[in-house]
């Protein structure tokens, strides 16, 4: 039981740093580096309580930030690749398509489609 609430413990601190740092490239050395703990032992943990590796959860934070940019500002997939944190217009397009089934592209004008919103004015 002891354990169980320890894993809890660890993982939502997992999950902080991610968010925290969603942007930033990082490895599982430096999370488990900052938690103080071993990796092998953090990707285990993590895994068991949330049924994903860290790697997949950083990925849908990182489209969670995409989807809001692409729904409420005007700018390019690719900015919104790069400003998420993705090497590539490409591998932001395709992790997004894997967690969200459609593309940026898709997902935008499906949204504007179903709910009638005008795409946001650019801002200078």
């Amino acid at each position: 039981m002891k354990e169980q609430t320890g894993g809890k413990k660890l993982t939502k601190a997992a999950q902080e740093y991610i968010e925290k740092h969603s942007r930033e490239k990082f490895s599982l050395d430096q999370i488990a580096g900052a938690l103080y703990i071993n990796g092998s032992y953090l990707a285990r943990t993590f895994k068991q309580s949330t049924g994903m590796t860290l790697l997949h959860y950083h990925h849908l934070v990182r489209c969670g930030e995409a989807r809001d940019l692409l729904l409420h500002t005007d700018k390019s997939v690719s900015e919104i690749g790069s400003i998420t944190g993705f090497a590539t217009s490409s591998h932001f397009s395709h992790i997004f398509r894997k967690i969200m089934g459609c593309t940026p592209s898709e997902y935008r004008r499906l949204w504007l489609t179903n709910t009638g919103e005008k795409k946001p004015e650019r801002k200078a």
